[in-house]
C-alpha cells in the first residue's frame, strides 16, 4: 500500500463516483496508489478520466458491482438508503464512509485550507489551487467543479498544502480540521437541512471551532451574515477579515472593471498590492482577495501570491464562455441561489455594456424554489429576457404546488420579460429566434441546463 492512503481506503468503492465531490476524492486516492472502483448512473467524461487513472467505473447501480473485498464504500448525502450497492455492503459487513470523512482522512498530516460559504466556494478553492500551483508549491486540492478538462477538479500534489471546498449543505464541513478556514458569506440555503438562520450560524460556529490551535479564520467584512458570525466566534479563534469595509483587516481599496477582467488594489499588513483577476465581476474579485488573505495566513508571501492569482482564468460553469456564433456569445452559469444569480447578472451587465442579456434559467430543487422563488424572479429582472424551465429535482421529490410558476410570476411582477418553457428541447430554437448579434446568452442553474449551451450554439450556426 502506497504511503498516504488511509488503511480503510486502500480498496474503496464509490457509489456515485462521477459526482463533482466524489470523483475528486476517488482521483486523489487513485493517484496515491489505491485500487479504486465505483459506479455512476450514466457514462460521462469524468468517468473516462477516472478510467484513465486505472479506476474501475461501472455504469448503473447493482449489487454485483461491489467487490467482496472492498475495504469500504464511500457515499455522499445524495445516495438513497435503498441503493442496491449500499444494501450489499451491509450484507457483507463492509464499512460505509461518508464523502466528508474520506476527504478529511486525505488531509491528514497536511496543512489544509477549507473554503466555506453559501456562495463562491468552488471559485475561491480553484483560485487557491491555481495560484499555489503557479508558485511551485504543488498543493493537493479537491474542488466542486472542473478547472478545464474533465477530472481536473482534484489532484494529489507533493507539497504540504491541501485546499478543499468545504460543503455546509449537509453539515459535512464539520469533519475537517483546517489550519486556515475561509468563510465567504453566510446566508439561509439548503432548506431541507436548515430551518432557520440560527441553525445556519450554529453550523458555521461549529466549523470555525474545528480550526486547529494557532490557525486562522479568514472571513468577509462586507456580508451581513459573515459579520454576525465573526461576532459569534470572537475570542475563540484568530480572525482575519477582508473586504471593502473600512474596518477590514485586508482592506480592498478599489476594484476596477477592465472588460472581462478586474484590477484589484488591497492593503494587507500595511502593504499596498495591485493585481489582476482574470474573470469578470466584483464577487469574483472579492473571492480572489479571500484567497490572498488565506494564503498569507498560511505563510505564503502576499507579494508573490497576488500576481499568481491572475493565472486563474475560470472554472467550468462559473461564467464559462461556451462559444460564439453569429455575434452571440453563449455563457454558462452555475448560479442557482438568488444572490449568485444577481452577482453573475450584474457582472455580465458590467462587461456587456449595451448588449442584451438573455437568460435560460433552470430552478434547482423544489425546497429552494419554495423558499426563494420570489427572490429568483427578482434576480431575473436584471436580464433583458428570460426563458424559465421546469424545476430540476436532483435528490428531491416534488412538493405539491411548487413549480417554476412561482419564479415566473415574481419575475413578471418585477417587470421582467419571461417565457415559460415546459419542453427543454425547444430552447435552442427559441433562443435562436430571440438572440441578435452582440447579445449574451446565459444558461443558468445547477442542473442539466448546462447541456443546452452547445445545442444553442449549433442552432445559431444554421
Amino acid at each position: 500500500m502506497a504511503p498516504g492512503i488511509p488503511t480503510a481506503m486502500d480498496r474503496p468503492h464509490f457509489i456515485g463516483i462521477g459526482g463533482a465531490g466524489m470523483s475528486g476524492i476517488a482521483k486523489i486516492l487513485a493517484q496515491r496508489g489505491a485500487a479504486v472502483a465505483g459506479s455512476d448512473a450514466k457514462e460521462s467524461a469524468t468517468a473516462d478520466a477516472l478510467r484513465a487513472l486505472g479506476v474501475t467505473v461501472h455504469i448503473g447501480h447493482a449489487a454485483e458491482h461491489l467487490a467482496d473485498d472492498a475495504s469500504c464504500v464511500v457515499v455522499s448525502s445524495a445516495i438513497r438508503q435503498d441503493n442496491p450497492e449500499l444494501a450489499r455492503a451491509a450484507e457483507l459487513g463492509i464499512p460505509v464512509v461518508h464523502r466528508s470523512d474520506a476527504l478529511a482522512a486525505l488531509m491528514g498530516g497536511l496543512r489544509p485550507i477549507a473554503v466555506a460559504g453559501t456562495h463562491g466556494k468552488t471559485t475561491t478553492t480553484s483560485m487557491l489551487a491555481v495560484s499555489l500551483t503557479e508558485l511551485g508549491l504543488k498543493p493537493s486540492y479537491a474542488i466542486g467543479g472542473d478547472l478545464d478538462a474533465p477530472g481536473s477538479n482534484a489532484l494529489h500534489g507533493d507539497g504540504d498544502i491541501f485546499v478543499a471546498e468545504a460543503d455546509e449543505s449537509d453539515r459535512s464541513f464539520h469533519k475537517y480540521a483546517p489550519e486556515v478556514a475561509i468563510v465567504l458569506n453566510v446566508e439561509l440555503d439548503h432548506h431541507a437541512n436548515y430551518a432557520s438562520m440560527d441553525e445556519i450560524y450554529e453550523s458555521f460556529v461549529t466549523f470555525a471551532d474545528r480550526i486547529v490551535e494557532g490557525g486562522t479564520l479568514v472571513i468577509s467584512a462586507d456580508q451581513d451574515g459573515a459579520r454576525e458570525l465573526t461576532r459569534q466566534v470572537a475570542g475563540t479563534v484568530r480572525t482575519v477579515t477582508y473586504g471593502e469595509a473600512e474596518d477590514a483587516d485586508v482592506r480592498v481599496l478599489s476594484i476596477v472593471a477592465q472588460g472581462l477582467k478586474s484590477q484589484v488594489t488591497v492593503v494587507l499588513d500595511g502593504q499596498e498590492l495591485t493585481f489582476t483577476v482574470s474573470v469578470p465581476g466584483r464577487h469574483y474579485a472579492l473571492n480572489a482577495v479571500a484567497a490572498l488573505a488565506a494564503g498569507a495566513a498560511l505563510g505564503v508571501p502576499a507579494a508573490e501570491l497576488a500576481p499568481a492569482l491572475a493565472a486563474y482564468t475560470g472554472v467550468k460553469r462559473r461564467l464559462q464562455l461556451k462559444g460564439e456564433v453569429a455575434g452571440v456569445q453563449v455563457i454558462d452559469s452555475y448560479a442557482h441561489h438568488p444572490t449568485e444569480m444577481t452577482a453573475d447578472l450584474e457582472a455580465m451587465r458590467a462587461a456587456a455594456g449595451d448588449a442584451r442579456i438573455v437568460v435560460v434559467y433552470q430552478p434547482h430543487l423544489f425546497s429552494r424554489t419554495q423558499e426563494l422563488g420570489k427572490e429568483m424572479g427578482d434576480a431575473l429582472a436584471l436580464a433583458d429576457a428570460s426563458l424559465v424551465l421546469h424545476i430540476y429535482p436532483a435528490r428531491e421529490d416534488p412538493i405539491p404546488g411548487i413549480t417554476s410558476e412561482l419564479i415566473i410570476e415574481a419575475a413578471r411582477a418585477a417587470g421582467a420579460e419571461v417565457t415559460a418553457v415546459p419542453d427543454k428541447g425547444e430552447v435552442p430554437s427559441l433562443v435562436a429566434g430571440m438572440a441578435k448579434p452582440g447579445d449574451l446568452v446565459l444558461t443558468m442553474g445547477a442542473g442539466d441546463v448546462t447541456d443546452l449551451g452547445p445545442l444553442i450554439l449549433d442552432r445559431l450556426s444554421k
